[in-house]
């Protein structure tokens, strides 16, 4: 006799609910590990001084976007695409695409 459509319906969402559950305790216990792992960074950060944090390895607009201007992008050749794949994904800083129209 095969199971009432009920039964499976019931099993199925036990069965997803415990997955949920294991996957929340996971993720508890490895939140725990990152914010050690995240202050020890903090504190390599501080003794090295770093600056910057480093997104994209390609080239040096999408390296530091902070630091960059309009036109770095293009000039090898100006007339050029964008060649770097992270290029697509990072964008200009704010303060050169926003409107400077009486700002002074």
């Amino acid at each position: 006799m095969a199971p009432r459509n009920s039964a499976l319906y019931l099993g199925g969402t036990a069965g997803l609910l415990a997955l949920l559950a294991g996957l929340l305790t996971g993720s508890g216990l490895a939140v725990a590990d990152a914010r050690d792992e995240l202050s020890r960074n903090a504190r390599l950060v501080r003794e090295l001084e770093l600056t910057d944090l480093c997104i994209f390895t390609e080239a040096a607009y999408t390296r530091h976007p902070a630091v960059t201007d309009l036109a770095t992008a293009f000039q090898d050749a100006p007339a050029s695409f964008e060649h770097f794949p992270s290029g697509a994904l990072v964008g200009p800083p704010a303060h050169l695409t926003g409107n400077h129209v009486g700002s002074h």
